[in-house]
């Protein structure tokens, strides 16, 4: 990814991410071996994060990213924890990316065939429902009905439009979201992490070492990644107008 797409110097935005909080890891007897080389230091008997080599981390995931975004390509947004989930459901549904921002349903990616089932099932009554085709059933079955899509909103709603396994995931917290790790890697799906100091970032292939804990942190990260994606895909799409009006010229 060219430097023109990145809109603060190094000092800004490593000054960013200090007000964020990105810096805090855990205490030492927390730590996992694959985190030791990007630890600065202990305050207060919390580990600092060297936020310069996060950011080289960082600079490596977004240029994954802007790939997958100039190619078309699918990024699965997961982000269950309750810090992170209204920064991920923000950022997907403006990027139009699929996400979970709840539990991981086992067998999302290694069993898709039957989420897609759910999912099918979801944008059937969906649409059932907004063209009145439900009107003719009592209102008990429609009360039935609505608590259907209700949980099926809850486990699959974010997932919607995704019609098949993603090319990608980014992953907020991959020590919590292991199960959805373990997947991607039988899948041998690629995995952008934001991860603390305690996660083992040894099968992950693009890691920011990073507070995956406060809000403002993974709000910092999601959407230095996601703009990245969409940055990708617009130049992509600008490339195919311009190569379009070569053409008819």
């Amino acid at each position: 990814m060219n430097d023109t797409s990145t809109v603060h110097t190094s000092d800004d935005r490593i000054k960013r991410m200090f007000a964020a909080g990105v810096h805090y890891g855990y205490s030492k007897a927390r730590r996992h071996p694959t985190t030791s080389p990007y630890v600065y230091g202990l305050k207060e008997k919390i580990e600092i994060i060297d936020l310069t080599k996060a950011t080289e981390l960082l600079d490596h995931a977004k240029a994954f990213a802007h790939t997958l975004g100039s190619e078309g390509k699918t990024l699965l947004l997961v982000g269950g924890k309750h810090e992170a989930r209204a920064s991920v459901r923000a950022a997907a549904e403006r990027a139009g990316l699929p996400y979970v921002c709840g539990r991981w349903i086992g067998g999302a990616l290694t069993n898709f065939p039957e989420i897609k089932k759910r999912i099918d099932r979801l944008e059937d009554l969906r649409g059932r429902r907004e063209r009145g085709d439900l009107a003719k059933y009592t209102k008990r079955e429609r009360l039935m009905i609505d608590r259907e899509i209700a949980k099926l909103e809850e486990k699959f709603g974010g997932l919607v439009g995704m019609e098949k396994v993603p090319d990608a995931l980014f992953v907020i917290d991959p020590k919590y979201e292991h199960i959805a790790i373990a997947e991607s890697l039988e899948l041998k799906l690629p995995v952008i992490a934001l991860a603390n100091s305690d996660c083992n970032i040894g099968p992950i292939r693009y890691p920011i070492v990073g507070n995956d804990s406060a809000r403002a942190s993974i709000a910092l990260i999601v959407e230095e990644v996601v703009r990245a994606y969409e940055e990708g895909r617009k130049g992509a799409a600008l490339a195919g107008q311009e190569s379009a009006a070569s053409k008819t010229a």
